[in-house]
């Protein structure tokens, strides 16, 4: 082994993209560079310590290296450039600019991971944020410092919920990570955010499908890095999106194949919990700050909850979004901290409206099944009837767009077109407030959706 300033020349082995090199004084997490005999270089990152055999993953993969290449560390750990000229513009996950725009290599930097916020530094949360999005506001309510994952599986329009979030939501910068997305995502998110005018509060860390699998695996570490210092010292309110969790898994699942580690559940790390974990627990109301935001989406293959990665983000963040058939559903979705919210931050008969508009939708459920089994179905059944399928044209489907008040005021209207005031077994004093005073049918639904 020939060692000059930090540089070794004898590399024990190539298992993938995965180099191993005898070393000492190495820390887990930081750089190197690897160079072969032609002079090609690649970024490494150290992701595992044997006593003195350093393992490193290659960014752009180790083919075209052999044992005869020579490797130098560079004495710190992976940094992403932070300043307020990283809004609107986009980043690979190995922290380089791909979108063409001037150079930020003069920039300062800041290292990513660390750990999570002290508690006595965190602040319950109590803000909601408003994303014009019903089954959202009106009854899963995204709260500040809140982490929660959109359960659903391929083929479901979950790209283009978590776009609309990002554009309607009302966040002061949001900070996006795309996890192995094919070329076509990648670009209708950017497009997205262009046309709706949040791209120059927009930072984008972008992992393609055909990039390397270790930088997959630093996008969620590089976004929830600059959420963080434009939370604490800025003071903004940061919302962070994040799809697909469940490719970053795989990807974790890849590398612990190349290293040889003993696999656990269906292939996974022992540690997925963990390695999830130190990501959401990120989001944090910071005490005389501002606040991050964390929203994802876990795909479930064959719409599995009980899947390894769905299964323990479950018990990491505070209730989930349960996407199918275009629709967010109000039985899987929960929300835990929208009590913090519901009738404090909100209108008065928000509480209220939303239990009876669930209560009344599960009983169309039951209509349905009525239905059908070609049972008789009363006077009752028939209203429940309308009312669910007006429920779902003007509250469930995604296309659906409207402020919160406008959303309540819609609510009461649906109801006045099904039922009586009495039979929503609702409050007396909200029925004389808030009951429209004369039934006006509306049943085109369009009227309720955003104009595209």
């Amino acid at each position: 082994m020939i060692r000059d300033l930090n540089r070794y020349t004898r590399i024990l082995s190539i298992v993938g993209d995965i180099i191993k090199v005898r070393a000492e004084r190495v820390p887990v997490g930081h750089l190197a560079m690897v160079e072969n005999v032609n002079g090609d270089m690649s970024l490494a990152r150290v992701v595992e310590l044997d006593r003195d055999v350093v393992s490193l993953q290659v960014f752009r993969g180790s083919k075209g290296f052999s044992t005869g290449s020579s490797v130098r560390f560079l004495g710190h750990p992976m940094q992403v450039t932070y300043s307020s000229s990283i809004l609107g513009r986009i980043f690979r996950g190995s922290g380089e600019l791909m979108d063409g725009g001037p150079d930020l290599s003069t920039e300062p930097k800041i290292g990513i991971g660390g750990p999570t916020v002290n508690p006595v530094m965190r602040v319950l949360p109590g803000t909601m944020i408003h994303t014009h999005i019903p089954m959202i506001d009106l009854f899963n309510c995204l709260v500040e410092s809140q982490k929660i994952p959109i359960f659903t599986v391929a083929g479901e329009p979950y790209n283009q919920l978590l776009a609309r979030i990002g554009f309607q939501a009302d966040a002061d910068v949001v900070v996006f990570g795309g996890l192995g997305l094919i070329f076509d995502d990648y670009y209708f998110f950017r497009q997205t955010f262009e046309d709706h005018g949040v791209f120059h509060r927009t930072a984008m860390f972008v992992n393609l499908a055909s990039d390397p699998i270790v930088e997959r695996l630093l996008v969620p570490d590089l976004a929830l890095a600059v959420a963080e210092r434009f939370a604490v010292e800025e003071g903004k309110r940061v919302l962070v999106l994040m799809t697909d969790m469940t490719a970053y898994a795989d990807a974790m699942k890849e590398v612990g194949i190349a290293m040889e580690r003993i696999p656990s559940n269906r292939g996974y790390l022992g540690d997925l919990y963990t390695q999830l974990a130190m990501r959401y627990e990120k989001a944090c109301d910071f005490k005389g700050a501002g606040s991050v935001t964390i929203l994802t989406v876990t795909t479930m293959p064959g719409n599995d909850v009980t899947h390894p990665v769905p299964d323990n983000t479950g018990y990491i963040t505070e209730g989930q979004l349960y996407l199918h058939d275009r629709m967010i559903d109000p039985f899987g979705s929960l929300s835990r901290l929208k009590q913090r919210v519901i009738g404090k931050v909100t209108r008065e008969d928000h509480g209220q409206i939303m239990n009876t508009m669930i209560r009344l939708y599960s009983n169309a459920g039951e209509a349905m099944q009525k239905q059908a089994m070609a049972f008789e179905l009363s006077v009752f059944d028939e209203k429940l009837l309308k009312f669910g399928k007006l429920f779902r044209e003007r509250f469930m489907d995604i296309g659906v767009s409207m402020p919160l008040e406008q959303a309540l005021d819609a609510c009461w209207q649906t109801l006045a077109e099904c039922f009586s005031p009495q039979e929503t077994l609702m409050k007396q004093s909200l029925l004389d407030k808030y009951w429209p005073e004369k039934e006006t049918h509306h049943t085109d639904s369009e009227n309720y959706r955003e104009s595209n």
